[in-house]
């Protein structure tokens, strides 16, 4: 018997319905609907409160096959919010770009370093242009974050391709405005995310 129909089976046993068995393990009706229809099998935190709910242990609910198949989702799972962890701690890092000294500013005749707050040689236009890129980037990064933390993963996915979009927009802008360090930088940063896109696609 697979794991769907034992569920069907313990849950009917106990005269609940999905909703109420989806109450107790604190999950979504959906995701009870999803297990018996055996299009998905739960995660290990969920898989143990069934044990505990039902008194059965793990191995009567699951088979040795169909514990190698959770045990691989799992680990696919897991380095999936690491790679979206690494993305949005690379998108944080947009931070630099407005403390660090890497804009040029000519002061009786020296040029000196300074970050974007004291950054004053450029037009008011381009300006504005450099604080919304670095704002939006480190936004992303911020709801990326929460997305990970409520397991969302399809809006990962999606905020995930605005801030490669956004990368490549601002390496353009950066390199028309003739920042070479700000746009060495936001190179840097774009390589890597795409390393940890692909090898982020590699575990799927």
């Amino acid at each position: 018997m697979e794991f769907n129909e034992k569920l069907q089976r313990l849950r009917a046993q106990r005269n609940l319905t999905q909703e109420q068995l989806a109450k107790q393990l604190y999950v979504s009706r959906a995701a009870i609907s999803k297990w018996e229809s055996g299009k998905g099998y739960p995660n290990i935190e969920s898989l143990k409160c069934i044990s505990k709910l039902f008194s059965v242990s793990i191995d009567e609910l699951l088979s040795g096959d169909e514990l190698i198949s959770l045990a691989e989702t799992e680990n696919s799972s897991n380095m999936q919010k690491v790679y979206n962890m690494i993305g949005a701690v690379l998108d944080l890092m947009a931070i630099m770009f407005i403390i660090l000294p890497l804009y040029g500013k000519t002061i009786e005749n020296y040029i000196y370093s300074v970050n974007l707050l004291s950054f004053t040689e450029t037009t008011s236009i381009n300006l504005a242009i450099y604080w919304i890129i670095f704002i939006a980037l480190i936004s992303i990064g911020i709801a990326k974050l929460i997305f990970i933390r409520l397991d969302k993963e399809l809006l990962c996915i999606y905020i995930t391709k605005c801030s490669v979009a956004l990368s490549i927009a601002a390496i353009c802008f950066f390199s028309m405005a003739k920042e070479p360090y700000v746009t060495t930088f936001l190179f840097l940063i774009f390589t890597i995310k795409i390393f940890v896109l692909l090898k982020q696609c590699k575990t799927k």
